[in-house]
């Protein structure tokens, strides 16, 4: 019975829905025909067969809940045996030894090192093991035009995706990507695509799914968001106690070093610039970094301070076995 309870829940989530009926898709295709010179009848045809998936919907309706008293500490510990694992690691080495050249030629073109790149595809979608099995269209159409909480978010996209399908030429049906309509190796959402994307192989398309495009649209969005070339990431820092509540933390706090007491590097560290301080807990203790202007840079990527140290630590391990 609860099989056929599922099969029967997934059926009906899964039926075609015309979402032509719909005024504000009219206007909607009306806006896409005018700014970006798009056939009517072809759009129609698209917006009237979308399948209706529960996961988006599901994902951004729901609030956010409480950390439970069992959970409060090693939040750290959790997330980077999931994000940094030497399975992870040794994944990293193999996909630079096995686009080498690209990397190479990025690197020296960009000035992102070739760790970093890595590490944010390794952590993003597993060096492209995992790059989503939603189909794109679909699901940013119900994002957009099904009641959320980031309805004109979603429009934007949407209006960016069907754009890129006529600039790049590729049927907007036929892509797959994350639940929130993230495309390709490195998980760019249409508006990034379109802005930071690269045709590495010249050959007249930015295809995020081929190793090349995504590892110089990588670096690409590093370089605009103001990498550095040279400067260090972050270091990792020492001071009294186990747990440490003194002063803000996080990557959107800056302080000049000079004035923060009570903190020292534990290796030497020549970076003169104003640093954040990360802090990572783990069960027993909190741990303790410095983050240079490169390490707010990957938060552009993903505004977490806990996702731009995952990206460092597996980059700075990827290289040591390099």
């Amino acid at each position: 019975m609860r099989i056929l309870f599922i099969l029967l829940f997934l059926f009906v989530s899964l039926q075609a829905k015309d979402y032509t009926k719909k005024p504000e898709v009219q206007r909607f295709i009306t806006s896409l025909v005018h700014q970006y010179k798009m056939d009517r009848r072809y759009l129609l045809k698209l917006f009237s067969n979308v399948k209706k998936y529960q996961m988006p919907i599901r994902k951004y309706k729901s609030k956010k809940t409480k950390t439970s008293r069992r959970n409060k500490y090693g939040a750290w510990d959790r997330y980077c045996k999931l994000k940094t694992n030497p399975s992870r690691v040794r994944q990293g080495v193999r996909f630079i030894k096995r686009h080498q050249k690209v990397f190479n030629d990025v690197e020296k073109k960009y000035g992102i090192p070739k760790e970093y790149i890595a590490a944010i595809i390794g952590v993003e979608t597993v060096y492209g093991g995992n790059v989503g099995k939603y189909p794109v269209f679909d699901n940013l159409v119900i994002l957009a035009f099904e009641k959320n909480r980031r309805n004109k978010f979603f429009k934007n996209q949407l209006k960016k995706f069907l754009h890129l399908s006529k600039t790049q030429k590729f049927n907007p049906k036929n892509v797959k990507g994350s639940y929130a309509g993230a495309i390709g190796l490195v998980q760019f959402i249409p508006s990034n695509y379109e802005a930071y994307g690269v045709d590495y192989d010249k050959d007249g398309r930015i295809t995020l799914q081929k190793a090349g495009d995504a590892i110089a649209s990588v670096a690409n969005y590093f370089k605009k968001n103001g990498w550095r070339r040279g400067e260090p990431v972050a270091t990792r820092v020492k001071y009294d106690g186990n747990r440490f509540n003194k002063l803000k933390t996080g990557y959107k706090t800056t302080y000049n070093r000079a004035n923060i007491r009570g903190v020292t590097p534990y290796n030497e560290w020549s970076y003169n610039g104003k640093v954040r301080l990360i802090k990572l807990n783990k069960k027993h203790y909190d741990e303790l970094w410095y983050g240079a202007k490169n390490f707010f840079v990957i938060t552009r990527y993903n505004h977490s301070a806990y996702y731009a140290m995952s990206v460092h630590q597996l980059a700075q391990k990827i290289k040591a076995k390099l």
